[in-house]
């Protein structure tokens, strides 16, 4: 099959262009030796089949960042695990393509047939201007397809010249030896002769004049940011209820015709109540990782990130480190494998380390949870809810506590003059849906295949604790009363109150303690394990999980686990890459270490403050 490269410079519309093309055919790149992991995708028409490399976004083959480095080794073919590509798709962006050019003239120059795809047409003739894709073809020799990615426009036509092969050789080469400022004059020439510069985009500076302001570009991040955790609570409560009535008619039905009592316990405490209660979180997660694409596909993010700029010299980083640790809110994987972005290695690595503290979304479950049991669901001047108020302030809390790690080191282990922050803002543009689409898609089944191994497996894991061994003298009592006893007697109560004296300061008794042990696997296994242990209360009193802990957890025992898990660093998986994203166990065992005092701290604070 056909291996092509997507390349172009950033913010040109490259991964929604990739997204198009390739739709769900798409995955990631795992390569032996890479950690920037490019994702791969699959265009087919008919029978033809060709494999597209969505490289990251440079502006030069000269790299400076390490994810840069990736894309200049693969297109010279002196990548040691990826392969050089038969060919290049050059995304360029039809509004400003002067470095889309300068790059194209390096890329050139290594002897690939290239293809030049020129995304936003449509806002060049909005502004009165106009592209000429035929000069363009004349001057550079190469195909070149118009398109509008976020409408789907001249996709088709891109799709077809890629499966039939429809490459060209360069016309035109700058020679290797040429300098940057020659390859910028080359590029200039080109411009004059192929683009008509529209009307200035007003609209865009006057929007710009507002979000990036001092004073109300600062009001208006919090309003968005408001938004962002009001919404995770409002939009999302409508279906996680439809979920949850879908999942007590399943156990009432198999209660209800599963009479084997070690069958129905393993269905409904193993299965149910312990990849089902974490299930429930699913449309909290969905939401979270679709503001964020919003955000960054209608051109926000690039401007919060210099908006925050400053306040980010405050902690020794720079905007930059904005981009990785807004990631992390999802996940502190990709959070922190994008950090290779950042040019100097000292605020890479200082960023790394404040990764962990970001809230992701696998402690959101953990937040919703423990908020809808013990936060009273009124409200802050009539429309503020305060579940949102003490969520968003769980983020804060995080975000702050992981920049102060990051000034802390950046003053000691980490020091180091401060690096120029340069940022290309990209065009305000509507989000292309598709792209969120694939997004929410993709985002899902990550989710559901963790439920369906990790979570599964821990599920079952945990029902075998809690059955052996089997308790005495039960066959007379009723049914609920014997499965309590029974999960008193078994060997997961001896696991959790044989370790619970260590956090009896904070407040956990047993069952709590066995939850927050459960999370250093994954933290939403704190749900499943709940969901087990509990089953027994919430199959008696038919109400979700939330409310049989609403009853059960006093306000500063919540508080507090809430407090342990805003700081504990509870993911195998993010150990694992920040050891390969450092090249030592050295920093991520720092990590835990900082992370788990801190969090044993702040819980005893908490427990003893509201106890």
């Amino acid at each position: 099959m056909l291996t092509v490269a997507v390349v172009g410079t950033p913010n040109v519309g490259k991964s929604t262009l990739f997204n198009e093309l390739t739709g769900l055919q798409q995955r990631v790149g795992n390569f032996p030796g890479v950690t920037v992991e490019p994702i791969v995708g699959t265009v087919t028409i008919e029978k033809s089949s060709v494999s597209l490399i969505d490289l990251p976004g440079v502006y030069s083959l000269s790299a400076v960042s390490e994810d840069e480095q990736l894309t200049s080794d693969v297109l010279r073919g002196v990548h040691p695990s990826i392969p050089k590509p038969d060919a290049v798709l050059l995304v360029m962006n039809g509004r400003s393509p002067e470095k889309c050019l300068v790059l194209y003239s390096q890329i050139a120059s290594l002897g690939l047939p290239i293809i030049v795809v020129v995304t936003m047409v449509d806002s060049v003739k909005a502004a009165g201007g106009a592209f000429d894709d035929i000069g363009l073809f004349h001057l550079l020799g190469v195909n070149i397809f118009a398109v509008v990615g976020t409408k789907g426009l001249g996709i088709g036509d891109v799709k077809h010249a890629l499966v039939q092969e429809t490459w060209t050789q360069p016309l035109f080469v700058v020679d290797e030896k040429a300098t940057i400022e020659e390859r910028f004059v080359w590029a200039r020439s080109v411009i004059d002769r192929v683009v008509i510069r529209g009307a200035e985009d007003t609209k865009s500076l006057f929007i710009d004049r507002i979000l990036l302001h001092p004073v109300w570009g600062t009001v208006a991040f919090i309003l968005i940011m408001a938004v962002f955790f009001q919404s995770i609570f409002t939009w999302a409560q409508p279906l996680m209820s439809l979920i949850e009535d879908g999942i007590k008619l399943v156990q009432i039905s198999v209660s209800n015709h599963i009479s084997h009592p070690i069958l129905r316990s393993f269905v409904m405490k193993g299965l149910i109540g312990g990849v089902g209660s974490v299930i429930v979180f699913l449309p909290q997660i969905l939401i979270l990782n679709v503001l964020i694409t919003l955000l960054e596909e209608c051109g926000y993010l690039a401007r919060a990130a210099f908006l925050v700029d400053r306040a980010m010299g405050l902690f020794g980083l720079q905007g930059r480190s904005f981009i990785p640790l807004l990631g992390s809110f999802a996940c502190a994987i990709p959070g922190i494998m994008s950090a290779r972005i950042i040019p100097s290695y000292r605020d890479r690595m200082a960023t790394i380390m404040a990764t962990p503290l970001m809230t992701c979304s696998a402690r959101l479950p953990v937040y919703i949870l423990l908020i809808g049991a013990v936060i009273p669901t009124s409200t802050i001047f009539g429309f503020i809810s305060v579940q949102a108020a003490v969520m968003a302030s769980l983020y804060v809390l995080g975000a702050l506590s992981g920049l102060l790690i990051a000034l802390v080191l950046k003053r000691t282990m980490f020091r180091a003059g401060v690096v120029p922050f340069l940022i290309e803002f990209p065009p305000y543009r509507l989000p292309s849906w598709k792209s969120v689409g694939i997004t929410m898609i993709g985002r899902t089944k990550d989710f559901l295949r963790t439920a369906g191994t990790v979570i599964l497996a821990f599920s079952i894991g945990l029902w075998i604790l809690t059955e052996l061994p089997r308790a005495q003298n039960v066959e007379s009592m009723q049914r609920i009363d014997a499965e309590r006893v029974q999960i008193e007697q078994s060997y997961a109560a001896d696991i959790g109150k044989a370790i619970q004296p260590l956090f009896a300061p904070l407040g956990f008794d047993w069952r709590i303690t066995l939850g927050v042990l459960s999370s250093y696997a994954a933290r939403e296994t704190f749900i499943s394990a709940m969901g087990q242990i509990y089953a027994t209360d919430v199959s008696e009193s038919d109400l979700p999980l939330r409310d049989v802990l609403h009853n059960e957890l006093p306000l500063n025992v919540g508080l507090s686990v809430l407090a342990f898990y805003v700081y504990a660093l509870q993911c195998v998986s993010t150990m694992a890459i920040m050891k390969r994203e450092t090249g030592s166990w050295k920093w991520p065992a720092l990590s835990f270490v900082i992370t788990f005092v801190l969090a044993y701290g702040a819980s005893l604070i908490v427990y003893n403050a509201f106890g």
